[in-house]
């Protein structure tokens, strides 16, 4: 009865998974499914395995083949479900010593069922608490898919990720049945019921309606990593599901930086300890904090960030709307670098503001560690807005939690780029 359920889920249905992985499985699985024996030799992929938690981050394998459900096949098949994810990602998030979330994947992707939902999950949870991603060593399709969503992504120096597209099979296996003397007759009523059957050739009428599902699945994948990865949709789709590695999937936008595990583990602590230092001195001294000026107005989020686009002007603008006593140099220190961290804190400021307009508060803090100006932000805000409908400019209680989050991450930025004068 496995054997029949996993066969049911490999042929004829979408798959995200990485053509090469598909073809291993084919080949151990297709000798017991009456299929060629290509004698391939396989070795399953690691089992699920937490690795030693660093302090305050919650490690989370995405290990092998990636299904909706495992059904208790896990030890046998090397299979990872959704659900085992989401639940995992869930005990992190409730356990009050977790601080970050990082996902080590190592999968060639697998179903299509169940990935865009848990993608969803992960970055809602990213929303309460940082989740990095790290391809160790493989990040493929569906696997991609969850990689996508996480806030930053790494990956291994031999690595790679992308994949980004959905293959689905047929097997027509009615000579094979001809030759052994074997003949299928179906009755059934409704003139689809019997398409992708692997006793007779496909049909022009299931193909097409096989491709049509591969298709929409397809748009779904390239719309979901274009808006977790804020990339315009045309240059996902221009990856044709190729597969990238290194610095290659840095210039094409699928990742942020090349580093080993403990590389990543290390950068993550330190992020989550320094975020965690300036929350608590916050708390010790309100009236330091920098207060955000109010941005819901009566223009909607795309001419606020159309409008003007001379850097000085905007910079202005958040000077006078901001605390004094958040803009005022340290005169213990020279004029030259007191100047430096005035300039430091206003640009940051302008970038916030850009971050809160676009509704993406939670990208404030990378822009910031990435060094962007002000332009290259409201560029990169506008390509991604462009993409998405329309979001009306009204004051709720999440806008106004988004712009306290964003007001921590701006702190904590600021303070580190002015630390280093």
């Amino acid at each position: 009865m496995p054997l029949i359920h996993l066969a049911s889920r490999l042929f004829g249905t979408p798959l995200l998974i990485a053509r090469p992985k598909l073809d291993v499985i084919l080949s151990v699985l297709g000798p017991r499914l009456g299929l060629p024996d290509t004698q391939t030799k396989v070795a399953l992929p690691p089992t699920r395995a937490a690795k030693p938690i660093q302090p305050g981050i919650a490690v989370i394998p995405v290990y092998g083949t990636l299904v909706k459900r495992t059904l208790g096949l896990e030890a046998a098949s090397g299979l990872t479900s959704y659900a085992q994810i989401a639940d995992d990602i869930d005990v992190a998030l409730a356990d009050p010593n977790v601080d970050g979330i990082l996902l080590d994947i190592d999968s060639p992707g697998g179903e299509a069922s169940g990935v865009f939902e848990l993608a969803e999950h992960i970055r809602n949870a990213s929303e309460a608490k940082p989740v990095w991603a790290h391809a160790n060593d493989s990040a493929f399709s569906a696997a991609y898919a969850i990689a996508a969503s996480a806030n930053r992504i790494t990956l291994s120096k031999t690595a790679g990720v992308g994949s980004i597209g959905v293959i689905a099979l047929h097997v027509d296996q009615s000579q094979h049945d001809a030759k052994e003397g074997l003949t299928y007759t179906a009755i059934y009523a409704g003139s689809h019921k019997n398409d992708l059957s692997p006793h007779q050739p496909l049909t022009e009428s299931a193909h097409d309606a096989l491709q049509s599902e591969v298709d929409r699945l397809y748009g779904m994948f390239v719309s979901q990593v274009a808006e977790m990865r804020s990339l315009d949709p045309k240059k996902v789709i221009g990856t044709e599901a190729s597969l990238f590695f290194g610095d290659n999937a840095i210039e094409a936008g699928l990742a942020d930086d090349v580093g080993t595990f403990e590389q990543t583990l290390v950068a993550f602590a330190e992020t989550l300890k320094a975020t965690k230092a300036l929350h608590s001195k916050a708390r010790a001294s309100p009236a330091s904090q920098t207060t955000i000026p109010n941005l819901h107005s009566q223009k909607t989020s795309q001419e606020c960030l159309m409008h003007d686009t001379d850097d000085t002007v905007v910079a202005d603008e958040v000077t006078e709307t901001t605390e004094p006593t958040a803009t005022q140099p340290d005169m213990s220190v020279p004029l030259k670098t007191a100047t430096k961290q005035l300039d430091t804190r206003v640009e940051a400021h302008a970038i916030a503001e850009l971050c809160l307009l676009a509704g993406k508060p939670h990208r404030t803090a990378e822009f910031l560690a990435s060094g962007m100006t002000q332009a290259q932000v409201r560029t990169t805000l506008i390509e991604a807005r462009a993409q998405q409908p329309e979001i009306q400019s009204h004051i709720t209680t999440e806008a106004s939690t988004h712009s306290q989050e964003a007001n921590n991450l701006l702190m904590a930025a600021t303070q580190k780029l002015t630390h280093k004068e």
